[in-house]
């Protein structure tokens, strides 16, 4: 079940589309939930001037990338660093535990659009986006299925419970 704060940034998403000509872009996704996201900056004397959101995903990733969004907003890039998915998920008053790995997807995004305004400013140039999908522990050498949550060991590829192949890392 999801809370009021989840529901009003799933239902009324704030900061959606895209700005042409970004100076920073971070794009994650999640093969496993299926889950896609795209964080797009602005930058004005190194703090976040506008920023914008397309998210392909469950109403927990489209809450998350507008809670991000309002979380960065006017920020220095020093502080937008430093939010972190459970910054995120508080703000958000909680997901539901198989949801929190949206609140990772959007930290990462947001990290990855500082980094990439970073390069460009630096002169660095990468090729295309490196999607990535680290996953946490809550304890460690404990792993958790992200469709129905149920303790999978590290090594797991299939989940008995849900009856999903697990090929990414859980």
């Amino acid at each position: 079940m999801y809370n009021k704060t989840v529901m009003d940034h799933f239902k009324n998403p704030r900061n959606v589309g895209v700005i042409e000509e970004p100076d920073g872009m971070g794009e994650v996704g999640n093969p496993l939930c299926g889950d896609m996201m795209t964080i797009y900056l602005k930058i004005k004397d190194e703090k976040i001037d506008d920023i914008k959101f397309q998210t392909f995903g469950c109403g927990s990733a489209i809450a998350v990338s507008s809670m991000l969004t309002e979380l960065a907003i006017g920020k220095s890039i020093k502080e937008a660093k430093n939010i972190s998915n459970k910054d995120v998920a508080a703000a958000l008053e909680g997901l539901p535990k198989n949801k929190m790995h949206c609140s990772n997807l959007g930290a990462d995004a947001l990290h990855m659009a500082i980094q990439d305004y970073e390069d460009r400013k630096a002169g660095v140039k990468r090729s295309g986006p490196a999607r990535k999908e680290d996953h946490e522990h809550e304890k460690e050498s404990h792993c958790y299925c992200p469709y129905c949550d149920v303790e999978l060991a590290e090594t797991s590829t299939f989940c008995e419970a849900c009856q999903r192949n697990l090929d990414e890392e859980h």
